[in-house]
């Protein structure tokens, strides 16, 4: 399954699956749009990181997942609604046998996302600042932190139009730009 965070606008982002055989999935516009890295690029590298095959990406890759069918997908508009039902009802299924690999996912991405903006000097909430990483964890969120250091330029210098595009679950980046 590709991954593609693509750049549509000044300050808005899609995030769009595409698995084999299959018309591409997208949320767009997708959550927590930033100008260094966008939400769901953290939640991607924390989840491929730790292998998760439950999270987001994982129960995406297996069927299910929060992403919409394209307008492009052929058919009429009843049979797209009828996909996407099915979509739900394969997610529901799936986010009631593992709910560990989701609750790990927010978790990192939570903790990465709060401390790569530390790190990078970048404003964080208040609250954020009381956050502590778990010594535990600090291994794994180095790891995330590293790659986000690789890729926050890339989706900075990205024009509208462009796109990081990963394939689950690996973590190597081809960029695409319009034209």
């Amino acid at each position: 399954m590709d991954v593609a965070f693509e750049r549509t606008g000044e300050r808005r982002y899609a995030t769009v699956v595409s698995l084999p055989g299959r018309h591409p999935r997208r949320m767009d516009p997708a959550p927590g749009y930033d100008e260094n890295i966008p939400h769901d690029l953290v939640h991607y590298l924390a989840e491929a990181e730790l292998g998760l095959a439950s999270g987001v990406y994982g129960r995406t890759a297996a069927g299910g997942g929060g992403f919409s069918a394209t307008t492009e997908t052929p058919g009429d508009p009843r049979r797209r609604a009828r996909e996407q039902r099915r979509l739900k009802k394969r997610e529901a299924s799936l986010s009631r046998s593992d709910r560990s690999d989701m609750a790990r996912s927010e978790h990192f991405a939570g903790l990465c996302d709060i401390a790569w903006r530390r790190r990078a000097g970048a404003r964080t909430p208040a609250e954020a600042e009381r956050r502590r990483i778990p010594p535990e964890d600090a291994p794994i969120v180095e790891r995330i932190l590293d790659r986000l250091d690789e890729l926050a330029p890339l989706w900075r210098d990205l024009p509208v139009g462009g796109a990081l595009t990963f394939t689950w679950p690996d973590t190597a980046v081809n960029v695409r730009t319009p034209g």
